[in-house]
């Protein structure tokens, strides 16, 4: 097999490159402390897609800053008691999905949401308002701004937080059986919600993104997903006169920072060829978490489809129903 990356054994001790801001966990406090404030005026309005056996819903609620955000919901028809839940994050620029996707979960007995991140291909708000470049794509924006809380990601952290929170509210969702699924993007806002949702039962993340901004640009891996890293640079440090601080900034959304507040059941999903989230990208983050966890690898695979993951996922989650 060749090597994109680190061999092996170096994969499951790597502790990542990426600096931690010394203020990281204040800031994160702080956040959630934003996010509690906020009145979500959560909003269920029926969908005009709806099935035999499901109740669908457009979901809306505000997010920090105002935003509008909106998720799909599906729920079984007729539930006679509290069930599981799980809680769906999209890839890099997409959104939610097809409602025909959520109702294999719905059919087994789960309440299904799954989350449109602001700005990318859903109908969430994007109202932020930053000072410096936001050209290329979301890493950055926020970056240069003199207050870092105004990097996008931190927001969109904080909405897969308040979704979950509302969903583990519902009179019909038992909430301490509320998981969190996701690949790439979504993935890696997996990791991020689990850990900032501590009563999170289980996560599975694949493929992860958001993860070791560093390493990746030291592998000469800013391209595709991480381009705006590269562009950044260019525009803004040709010289790289201030490296060093903007790696820090990216540090507070930088979920290998995140993981060691997990306290969930983790499933990881890696594909050692990955050129896009590089394996040792991944690990920085899974290597920091401290509850149980396990990652299945695909020796022959990079940054796609991975054959009978998302039957394990499937199976993984259904745990919740024993």
């Amino acid at each position: 097999m060749m090597l994109v990356d680190m061999p092996l054994d170096q994969l499951k001790v790597y502790q990542g490159s990426s600096p931690r801001p010394a203020d990281f966990d204040r800031y994160w406090e702080e956040s959630l402390e934003e996010l509690n404030a906020v009145d979500p005026q959560m909003e269920l309005i029926p969908a005009e897609f709806q099935a035999p056996n499901a109740e669908c819903f457009d979901l809306y609620f505000r997010g920090v800053g105002g935003a509008r955000i909106y998720a799909k919901l599906a729920r079984p028809k007729n539930a006679t008691k509290p069930h599981p839940a799980v809680v769906q994050f999209h890839g890099y620029s997409g959104h939610s999905g097809d409602w025909s996707g959520m109702l294999n979960y719905v059919q087994s007995g789960f309440t299904v949401a799954a989350l449109d991140c602001r700005g990318q291909g859903g109908k969430s708000q994007d109202v932020s308002r930053v000072e410096g470049m936001t050209l290329r794509g979301h890493i950055v924006r926020g970056a240069a701004d003199p207050d870092p809380k105004k990097l996008l990601f931190r927001s969109n952290y904080l909405d897969t937080a308040e979704l979950v929170r509302l969903v583990m509210a519902m009179d019909d969702v038992d909430a301490t059986r509320v998981g969190v699924m996701g690949g790439s993007q979504g993935g890696g806002l997996t990791l991020a919600c689990a850990a900032l949702v501590p009563e999170v039962n289980r996560a599975a993340a694949s493929y992860p993104f958001l993860c070791d901004y560093r390493r990746v640009w030291n592998m000469d891996l800013a391209k595709a997903a991480y381009e705006d890293i590269q562009y950044y640079f260019r525009q803004v440090d040709p010289t790289h006169a201030h490296e060093d601080a903007f790696f820090e900034r990216l540090g507070y959304i930088d979920v290998q920072n995140l993981a060691p507040r997990i306290r969930c059941r983790v499933r990881m999903a890696t594909g050692l060829m990955d050129t896009v989230c590089p394996p040792s990208s991944q690990f920085a983050a899974f290597n920091k978490i401290t509850s149980p966890k396990e990652v299945v690898l695909y020796p022959d695979f990079g940054h796609e489809f991975l054959p009978g993951d998302g039957d394990k996922v499937y199976r993984f989650m259904l745990g919740m129903l024993e």
